[in-house]
């Protein structure tokens, strides 16, 4: 790979947020904690008007992505991931990097945790899919609602988290490791 990830992210911050913060966005630079970066996302919480937020940036094949938890962030783009966004352009250093695990490497609780915070919902149930497994079916197959499971899957993308989201996420891994067993027998 020719540029790091850091190289990566800070290239995809600056074509979509300048240097110079707004005013909103100002008051929260560098105020972030919690701060960390998987590959090319970064994650990190700050205290805002209604409570503690979480804040995530990651590059795109078109572009960017962000989101945050408070309540015009969903789609991104709010004061706080500029705030977050301009925090790693100061100082990409103070952002933990946490190695992202493969499925294969998990050996432990804290490990499945890890690899389980790396990965999103939405990839293991197109992971799914690619099995021929709709995420309807899966859902069924579970005992849960199809729109709760899309309402898992959405809120997860925007930084809010079930209480199932672990679980959903390991009855995804149980199907598919079922699933490879069945083929090879």
């Amino acid at each position: 790979m020719s540029k790091s990830d850091v190289d990566v992210l800070k290239a995809a911050i600056r074509s979509y947020w300048s240097r110079t913060p707004s005013d909103k966005a100002e008051r929260y630079i560098g105020q972030f904690f919690d701060m960390v970066r998987i590959g090319t996302k970064i994650t990190a919480q700050v205290v805002g008007n209604h409570g503690t937020y979480t804040v995530s940036i990651q590059p795109e094949k078109q572009g960017l992505s962000s989101a945050c938890s408070c309540y015009i962030g969903a789609g991104g783009g709010c004061h706080h991931c500029e705030a977050l966004a301009i925090t790693f352009l100061n100082d990409a250093e103070a952002f933990r990097e946490v190695k992202q695990k493969r499925l294969k490497e998990v050996r432990s609780l804290k490990d499945l945790r890890g690899y389980l915070k790396g990965i999103t919902l939405d990839s293991l149930l197109n992971e799914l899919k690619a099995k021929g497994i709709t995420q309807k079916a899966f859902a069924e197959s579970i005992g849960m609602n199809p729109r709760h499971l899309s309402s898992i899957k959405s809120s997860e993308l925007r930084n809010h988290y079930y209480n199932e989201l672990g679980a959903t996420k390991l009855a995804c891994l149980w199907a598919l490791e079922h699933l490879e067993k069945l083929k090879t027998d």
